[in-house]
């Protein structure tokens, strides 16, 4: 490589750094979820510097990964915990097994890692969904049984387990056992963790969903008639339908933290660079603002920090990622 050609690179390194290294600086509570269904993915190690010299300040992970715990130690990072969705029944029936996970998955981390949350599940829908609220009671229990009452036990939700969410102050919860979740959280002082998509939304009724409402841009103006808070964007609906339901449930106190949100750069209707770029920025952007029903700042996790190229489903699911496996940023983001 040539002098001009090498100054060019480290030119090109050097802006792409600047660029990523004001992330999240205006929203201290915002992260980027670190999802691994990928083969080519660099080491934790390097993943972690990645998210320090972006200036990412806290970070989701689906598993426990000793790997990643021992990457993170002492980088002040904050952490969402998962519990995979196949260990919830065996949580729920077993306070042993609970006491078992925290002792080695928890216990030797922390506090050198930042553990924000455990999110039991993700997602979930078949019927392990009955488990989810043992589950999360037996971790509890054991992390106050180990000194460890400071973290957090929580689960994260797809927007289906509301329902009625238009107007958003109509939402309410679609089964009973989110109405006990939603008392548990509230009694614990946790949030509810919730996967926010407008992308699905917006690709499942393109007539009915434009894609400036989709994307925070200007253009459309929704009044609720339920209270009278006027929407500007889908992001904002679909979490106060949260809120809305939150509410109904009598858990008024319970936050919503946004576990996910992203929009896909190719793949697939509406899944390009730019779309993705705008989408994310405004994203980190509005997510100091919060929302009409609930103003101040948004804990948010964008999705996902990497692309993924053996996510399985349609191909806009391997194409989430804010940066390339080489650690190249897929577009340019500036968060302010």
């Amino acid at each position: 490589m040539g002098i001009m050609q090498g100054s060019a690179a480290m030119l090109a390194g050097a802006m792409a750094i600047g660029v990523l290294a004001s992330l999240l600086t205006g929203v201290q509570s915002s992260g980027v979820c670190y999802g691994m269904i990928a083969n080519n993915l660099p080491p934790p190690g390097e993943v972690v510097q990645l998210y320090k010299s972006s200036g990412i300040r806290n970070m989701r992970i689906y598993f426990p990964d000793s790997h990643v715990m021992e990457a993170l130690s002492g980088s002040g990072i904050g952490l969402i915990l998962g519990v995979v969705n196949q260990d919830i029944v065996g949580l729920a029936g077993c306070q042993s097994c609970a006491a078992s996970w925290v002792q080695t998955n928890v216990r030797p981390y922390y506090p050198a890692v930042n553990i924000l949350y455990i999110a039991v599940g993700n997602e979930v829908s078949d019927g392990a969904a009955q488990s989810i609220l043992p589950a999360m009671r037996n971790l509890q229990a054991a992390l106050a049984a180990a000194g460890l009452a400071a973290i957090k036990v929580s689960t994260c939700v797809r927007l289906d387990v509301v329902t009625n969410t238009f107007p958003p102050s109509a939402g309410v919860f679609a089964q009973p056992y989110m109405v006990d979740i939603a008392q548990f959280l509230a009694g614990a002082g946790a949030p509810l963790l919730a996967n926010v998509y407008p992308y699905f939304a917006y690709r499942g009724s393109p007539g009915d969903i434009s894609l400036n409402y989709a994307l925070f841009l200007p253009g459309t103006t929704v009044r609720d008639g339920g209270n009278g808070l006027v929407y500007t964007n889908l992001f904002d609906a679909m979490v106060d339908a949260v809120v809305a339901a939150l509410e109904k449930a009598g858990a008024a106190s319970v936050r919503v933290v946004v576990s996910e949100s992203g929009w896909p750069s190719a793949g697939g209707t509406a899944a390009s660079v730019e779309n993705a770029r705008t989408y994310v920025q405004n994203l980190i952007d509005h997510a100091a603002q919060g929302t009409p029903k609930r103003p101040g700042a948004l804990e948010t996790f964008v999705f996902a920090m990497f692309n993924e190229n053996q996510k399985p489903g349609e191909l806009t699911e391997q194409n989430f990622g804010l940066f390339y496996p080489n650690k190249s940023p897929v577009y340019p983001i500036i968060f302010r």
